[in-house]
């Protein structure tokens, strides 16, 4: 049996595949798996020796689980990377003397170092940012009802790895924006679903309690003017989470009063 499988998650990555599986050479082995990607991701990954297997994507969480599923059979350990982030020589170090312990934990967490428009962030909730990343398996899956910022059950202990990984996150402010307003959405999407309806003071003191929670609890100061940019900004969202919950609660009152019954 394989001891270690290093599972990249793709779709249209021909940008940053490369680097990303060089990063992972220290594996025994690597699959990209991939999402039906219409770019050249899936040639590169098997020209730089990695295993290929496609999966249409209905959500992240049934993604990585239908992964650990495709590798359980042959391998002890999956290491999952984003494309986007790179394995430094001290983490493979990390992860190989964790995957060294055995059975002794289920799952370990690594920290992230957070690359935003260029800047490492240190600040405002992006450091040390853990992702429970290096799996067991067997004895790890992602909760199927959290399809969006996946959350890991484990059968046993986890670890902490404090050796980050390099996650070259938001380049573009657009990228920013795009992954913002979609988190958004998600989240405003659970709140109705809970049946949570929108007060007025939520429109202000939300939004301000969030960037106090981002600049001064979370230590944004800490990044100077990236810092507060990028507090300011996840403020707003904070907002418009609360103004799509509306819209929503709109929707479903305009529907209820046009019910016939």
């Amino acid at each position: 049996m394989t001891r270690l499988t290093a599972v990249i998650l793709t779709f249209n990555e021909e940008a940053n595949i490369a680097e990303c599986l060089a990063s992972v050479v220290f594996a025994d082995a690597r699959v990209v798996f991939d999402s039906g990607s219409t770019d050249r991701t899936a040639e590169i990954a098997r020209e730089a020796g990695a295993s290929v297997i496609q999966r249409p994507f209905d959500n992240y969480a049934n993604q990585r689980n239908a992964a650990l599923e495709s590798v359980a059979g042959s391998s002890a350990w999956v290491l999952f990377v984003d494309a986007d982030e790179r394995v430094t020589p001290a983490l493979a170090a990390a992860v190989r003397r964790a995957v060294n312990q055995g059975d002794a934990y289920a799952g370990w967490r690594i920290a992230r170092h957070n690359y935003i428009f260029g800047k490492l962030t240190l600040g405002a909730g992006w450091y040390p940012d853990y992702q429970t990343r290096l799996l067991r398996c067997g004895a790890a899956h992602y909760d199927p009802e959290r399809k969006v910022h996946e959350v890991v059950l484990l059968d046993g202990p986890l670890g902490t790895i404090n050796e980050p990984f390099v996650h070259i996150n938001y380049t573009r402010f657009d990228q920013f924006v795009a992954k913002q307003q979609r988190y958004t959405a998600y989240e405003a999407g659970i709140l109705y679903e809970q049946g949570v309806r929108p007060k007025l003071r939520n429109f202000i003191l939300q939004p301000l309690r969030h960037f106090r929670w981002r600049f001064i609890t979370l230590k944004g100061y800490r990044d100077g003017l990236h810092g507060l940019r990028l507090s300011a900004l996840m403020a707003w969202y904070e907002l418009r989470k609360y103004q799509l919950l509306a819209a929503l609660w709109r929707d479903h009152d305009r529907r209820s009063a046009s019910d016939p019954q």
